[in-house]
């Protein structure tokens, strides 16, 4: 490899992805409003970006393999600059979901490649470490981009969140084509990818790492899908739901500096991910039954807070077998959890109980945890 990235710009094109999405929710009603589409058909934005995503992750891990990281990197945020140019000038709705697709295919390049990049330059524990700073970065990266973006669409509507989002892909490609080095070691293998692929499916222990990491997500994303009913049965506004964005980032901030302190202190990832898992299983428990009232909040954060331990560990060591060919195996690990993640998404729409959710998933993790430290004695 030529040399280690800048941290500071890891983390910004780490958060890249994050931010722009919610950066663009708050555009929704502007946009049903706009284009004369019903609240529902304007959400189809949100569902086909994910879609895309997640062919993105497998398209740009792989070229990244093929042809750099840096070369790949600068391609993908051209390319959502351009999904936010032709979102901009459309006045379609068929074409606005186009430029969607486009959007999300180009931002995947900030989650695969920049994990790719961490993996080149690092090892072991401090692989680790670099991950739980990145934990921190995305602990915010939903507060600013919802804030942002809540301020563009309050102002300037859907063109001015529009605006924004493709300013802000040109500003890091600039940034990248600047400051951003080659990380590809000169070793990696030009292997296809369907040996890597059956390689990779018969390796029950990165099985067990993509359901952890799908069953953390599902546990947030499930209380950003659940919780607004919760809010709503209990007498509080949509608006004070927002609020509890601000608050559950600062619970991630604080797991992830837990994570960071007691990598320094010697934890293993290991030892760190079993940690996360008694804490998500006990505080999900507690959510089901106070999910009645307000205080639901207070075991919703040590659920949280398990989230940003347990998530940067797994991340760290899942690939630790395949760094000859970091690029493709990290394209296809992201696929494999995306995948996971949408059926627990699609489960816990279907049980309607955050509770609930939050209970069977930490007993799941709770089951893979412990499978998998048997696997590694």
């Amino acid at each position: 490899m030529s040399k280690v990235p800048p941290l500071w710009l890891a983390v910004v094109l780490m958060m890249f992805p994050q931010i722009v999405e919610t950066i663009y929710s708050p555009a929704l009603t502007d946009i049903a409003h706009q284009f004369n589409v019903s609240d529902a058909k304007a959400s189809q934005t949100l569902s086909v970006y994910f879609l895309a995503f997640a062919i993105g992750v497998v398209f740009w891990g792989r070229l990244s393999d093929l042809i750099g990281r840096r070369p790949a990197m600068l391609a993908g945020l051209l390319t959502y600059g351009l999904g936010a140019l032709i979102a901009l000038v459309t006045n379609k709705f068929e074409i606005l979901l186009l430029a969607r697709v486009i959007s999300a295919f180009g931002a995947a390049v900030g989650s695969v490649i920049t994990q790719t990049m961490l993996r080149d330059c690092y090892d072991g524990s401090e692989l680790a470490k670099v991950f739980s700073v990145m934990g921190v970065a995305l602990s915010i990266s939903p507060v600013i981009g919802l804030l942002s973006g809540g301020l563009l669409a309050e102002y300037y509507g859907y063109v001015g969140v529009f605006s924004g989002l493709m300013l802000l892909a040109m500003v890091l490609l600039l940034i990248a084509v600047w400051g951003l080095p080659e990380t590809r070691p000169m070793t990696t293998s030009k292997i296809q990818m369907w040996p890597l692929i059956k390689r990779m499916s018969k390796d029950s222990t990165l099985w067990l790492n993509a359901l952890l990491v799908a069953i953390f997500n599902s546990m947030l994303f499930g209380y950003y899908s659940l919780a607004p009913f919760l809010f709503s049965d209990i007498g509080m506004t949509a608006k004070d739901f927002g609020y509890s964005g601000v608050v559950l980032a600062m619970a991630t901030f604080i797991g992830s500096m837990m994570n960071k302190h007691l990598l320094n202190k010697g934890w293993s990832p290991m030892a760190l991910t079993k940690l996360a898992v008694g804490i998500a299983l006990i505080c999900g428990t507690a959510v089901w039954l106070t999910q009645s009232s307000l205080w639901f909040l207070l075991p919703m954060m040590g659920v949280v807070i398990s989230f940003g331990i347990a998530i940067p560990n797994i991340l760290s060591q899942a690939l630790v077998n395949y760094k000859e060919v970091a690029g493709s195996a990290g394209a296809l690990f992201g696929l494999a959890y995306y995948l996971l993640l949408s059926i627990g998404l699609g489960l816990a729409g279907a049980m309607q109980s955050l509770g609930l959710v939050l209970t069977l998933c930490g007993v799941a993790a709770t089951i893979c945890a412990f499978s998998l430290h048997t696997k590694n004695r």
